[in-house]
This record gives C-alpha cells, sequence and structure tokens, in this order.
C-alpha cells in the first residue's frame, strides 16, 4: 500500500481561514512538505504551524526567478523526495497558500505524482475571494462575468480583460504595478478600482482611491480588483 498524496489549501494567510478539513488532515499525516525560499522563508508553513507537531517536513526550495528551468528542477527533486516516502506507506501533505489548484505551487508537484499515488486535494480560500471580504464588495451577481488574469500578462490580453469583463482580478503586481495602472487609465477603470496587499494577514492594506495607489514597483503577494459599479451596488 501505498500513502496517500494531499494537496492542503491553507488559504491567504489567516490561519483561522484553514478549513476544519485542512486542520484534521495535518493533525493526522506524518509528512508534511512546503514551498520555501532559498533563505528558508516558508509563507504555507508559517500560516499552518500551529498545527503542526512532530511530522517530518520537505522544504521545497523554490529560487526566485523568472527562468522556469531551476524552478522545473526544484520540483522534479521535490518529486523524488515526496515519491519516495509515498511509496514507503507514509501520506504527505502539500502544504499551499490560497487554494491549491488556484495558481497553485501544488499543481506542479500533482502533475508529476497524481498519476503514480492515490491523490485527495482539498481546497482552501483563494486571495481573490479574501480580497473581496477584506473589501466588503461583491464580486459578481446575477450574469456577470469574471476575469482572473496574472499581472505577467501581456499589455493586449490585459486591456481585453479589461474592456470586456464586468470584474477583473490582477494578481501579483509586484513589479508591474506602474504598468497596469497606466492600462487601468487607458481602459477607463479607474473608478472601477481596488488595490488589495496581504488579504487577511495582520499586514492587510486596501486602497479604495486611484489616485492613492503608489505608481512605484509593490510586493508579490498583492493585486487590483476591477468591478463595474453596478456589480459593487446592485
Amino acid at each position: 500500500m501505498t500513502g496517500t498524496l494531499y494537496g492542503v489549501g491553507v488559504g491567504p494567510g489567516d490561519p483561522e481561514l484553514l478549513t476544519l478539513k485542512a486542520v484534521r488532515t495535518l493533525q493526522s499525516v506524518p509528512v508534511v512538505a512546503y514551498p520555501a525560499t532559498p533563505q528558508g522563508s516558508a509563507q504555507a508553513r508559517d500560516i499552518a504551524a500551529q498545527w503542526l507537531d512532530g511530522q517530518r517536513e520537505i522544504p521545497i526550495t523554490m529560487p526566485c526567478m523568472l527562468d522556469r528551468g531551476p524552478v522545473n528542477q526544484g520540483y522534479d527533486e521535490a518529486a523524488l523526495v515526496i515519491a519516495d516516502e509515498l511509496s514507503a506507506g507514509n501520506d504527505v501533505a502539500i502544504l499551499c497558500e490560497g487554494d491549491p489548484l488556484f495558481y497553485g505551487s501544488f499543481s506542479y508537484l500533482l502533475h508529476r505524482l497524481g498519476d503514480r499515488f492515490p491523490c485527495v486535494v482539498i481546497p482552501g480560500i483563494n486571495s481573490v475571494s479574501a480580497s473581496a471580504a477584506a473589501a466588503a464588495i461583491p464580486l459578481m451577481t446575477g450574469e456577470q462575468r469574471l476575469t482572473v488574469i496574472p499581472a505577467t500578462a501581456d499589455d493586449e490580453v490585459i486591456r481585453h480583460a479589461l474592456f470586456n469583463s464586468d470584474s477583473v482580478a490582477i494578481l501579483k503586481p509586484g513589479r508591474h504595478r506602474p504598468r497596469l495602472l497606466e492600462l487601468l487609465r487607458e481602459t477607463g477603470r479607474t473608478e472601477d478600482t481596488l488595490y488589495v496587499e496581504q488579504a487577511s494577514r495582520p499586514a492587510e492594506r486596501i486602497v479604495r482611491r486611484f489616485v492613492e495607489i503608489p505608481a512605484t514597483p509593490g510586493p508579490y503577494f498583492a493585486l487590483f480588483l476591477v468591478i463595474r459599479a453596478a456589480n459593487a451596488t446592485g
């Protein structure tokens, strides 16, 4: 018998937003794995820390670079270590910020391991839902449409989303924030825009006035919510 691979969404940052099923799983598995920076920082582990008690831990070191080669190598190496644990009959929970399958790092390990071992995915609250909740604003109602797009997308892709969707969430702006502000002006969506950093975390910040959003590079854990006024007010 092999172990079961668990993809555990730990939510956007507030430990109280983990689901009961996620907590129960973390308390039962003998091994946990999680993404970590080369310096040892591991946000997903930090979120789940209070429910970890002596499990064997596998940090998955991910270099912070645009070149996918070293990143993919990191996933390849982690998959080998995790496969050894699963083959030995040990259940392994992979911690993932937000939701495991919503731009989640778990997706890359599922691709490498999911056809060889039984897998259970435990969904978590994603950053888009957490940001809307923090701002207490509906993302969409009725027949309205929501587009979720990464800040790394080309200008034309982002323009198309802003012109054609009632609501748009632009994730992880970081160094792209000045470019995104210009695209929001160009498409006439400045009045619809909220900017949220660190949703649900102690450093949470919500900027509701477009002119107050800094036109400089910003943090990675942030997003733009662009919601038509009619959507927000009904």
